[in-house]
């Protein structure tokens, strides 16, 4: 603890491993559900899927799993990954059927020779692989959609996610400000590293409310919402999947931790090019998070809205990114 009698901020060194990242204040009951099997000594792997899980079985998690809004007509769609290393990797993405992608991309990663599968081809490998069929849109989430419906009906952007609280709502909890609320996406994204140093991580999301039927962003894809190199780190992306995938937001933030960059460095630049778009509008939002192999890690936002969770021996806690690009007032 510090001198005031809180505690340290965790960033100030290297984080002793094991060690959890997560993106977004949910992501801090996520991380407490899957520390005790870290701690005593499971896998990297094993953690970030248990964190993915958690929240896709949260029905007051608006942006991932069951409690995430759907697509224009209503329908739901789920994609996710989980990566250890470029061999290591596995995707499914628009899955209509099952609640866990993270958890059926691993299976693709461990039962195929594939990296991803998508559509109804995902949903039957799951089946083959005894994952349970589930509803996918909760009773909340219908609510929100046909509201949006009755007032939005030609309305087709994005909307930036807000984070207000720990309840997960990032669309428009906690708010009747409507001019808020439109100018306000999102995905759980986990960077673990467990007490034998290996590396891992997943990103799992319901992706963008009311999207286009088909539409496909970041997360399901390796290199752009997630990857993991032992060799030179781990980043995660969440917000606007366009953006990140433009410019293979998470390989270019390993990259630059490859040659030697910290972490904050590595943000910086994934921001600074995102930032140099001339079409950059006011519902667009993108954080990252990244660790290297050592322990040194950082986060970073183009806006405010967003805040993580970090989890070590000395407990959880819910931090502000340490770089915002655009600090809005």
């Amino acid at each position: 603890m510090s001198t005031d009698g809180t505690a340290p901020d965790p960033r100030e060194s290297a984080a002793k491993a094991p060690f959890l990242l997560s993106t977004w204040s949910f992501g801090q009951r996520a991380n407490e559900a899957a520390w005790p099997a870290l701690a005593a000594g499971g896998s990297a792997m094993e953690a970030v899927e248990a964190v993915s899980v958690f929240c896709e079985d949260d029905p007051e998690i608006d942006s991932v799993g069951y409690g995430g809004l759907p697509d224009r007509d209503g329908e739901m769609s789920l994609d996710g990954c989980i990566m250890a290393s470029p061999q290591q990797c596995g995707s499914v993405c628009a899955l209509r059927r099952h609640r866990h992608p993270v958890t059926i991309a691993r299976l693709v990663m461990e039962h195929t020779p594939h990296i991803m599968l998508a559509g109804s081809g995902a949903d039957e490998f799951a089946d083959a692989h005894g994952q349970p069929v589930e509803e996918l849109l909760s009773p909340r989430a219908r609510e929100a959609w046909l509201k949006w419906k009755a007032e939005h009906p030609d309305q087709a952007r994005g909307i930036r996610p807000f984070d207000r609280d720990r309840g997960g709502q990032l669309f428009a909890a906690g708010s009747n400000d409507e001019a808020r609320w439109k100018d306000k996406h999102d995905t759980i994204g986990v960077l673990a590293i467990d007490e034998r140093g290996k590396l891992a991580g997943a990103c799992s999301t319901s992706g963008m409310p009311w999207k286009v039927p088909g539409r496909v962003g970041d997360s399901p894809i390796i290199g752009h919402g997630l990857y993991v190199d032992p060799d030179g780190g781990a980043a995660v992306a969440t917000g606007t999947g366009e953006l990140v995938m433009a410019i293979c937001g998470s390989f270019l933030a390993v990259e630059m931790m490859r040659g030697g960059g910290m972490p904050r460095d590595a943000i910086m630049e994934v921001l600074n090019r995102i930032a140099r778009r001339d079409d950059l509008a006011s519902e667009h939002q993108l954080a990252i998070i990244a660790l290297r192999p050592d322990g040194h890690w950082a986060s970073g936002a183009l806006r405010p809205g967003f805040r993580l969770a970090a989890s070590d021996a000395g407990g959880h806690q819910l931090l502000e990114p340490e770089m915002v690009l655009f600090p809005e007032s």
